[in-house]
């Protein structure tokens, strides 16, 4: 495999993002607004939000992407680092880049001096749930939500 390079998006980066985005999205059978990924898109670019995206680039192709969410917490004075969306596409699976976009948040998270980095993933995502039981601990909480919109 060639060597990756994972790096915080750019604004021209978004022709290279988008396909993996929507590939999440199929990944995922949902089907975002293009008006959520647009203003998701320019808050990954605005200093003032605390959400930011990388990709994974081997050569000149985007591989994989990764968004992350810095977000303050009662349990720490630290903020917590949501991990919110990771995705390779598959003809990359298999090739560490899921655990090189990962390491690439923990790397993030301890510069910004966050106290935790966390993520939920699909029950059925079993390919994925074996990559992450190797590199963290599972936290016992389950997810309850409500949309209010």
């Amino acid at each position: 495999m060639q060597s990756v390079e994972i790096r915080a998006v750019e604004s021209a980066d978004f022709e290279i993002w988008l396909p993996l985005w929507r590939g999440y999205q199929r990944f995922y059978e949902v089907d975002i607004p293009e008006s959520v990924t647009l203003k998701t898109w320019a808050r990954f670019l605005d200093p003032a939000e605390p959400m930011y995206a990388a990709l994974a680039i081997i050569g000149e192709q985007a591989s994989g992407l990764v968004h992350l969410i810095y977000h303050r917490s009662t349990w720490t004075t630290g903020n917590y680092c949501y991990l919110q969306d990771l995705f390779v596409a598959d003809n990359a699976r298999g090739s560490g880049i899921g655990r090189a976009l990962i390491e690439h948040v923990f790397t993030d998270a301890r510069r910004k001096g966050a106290a935790r980095v966390h993520w939920l993933t699909h029950e059925s995502n079993d390919n994925a749930m074996q990559l992450y039981d190797r590199i963290v601990d599972r936290s016992g909480f389950v997810q309850y939500r409500k949309l209010v919109t």
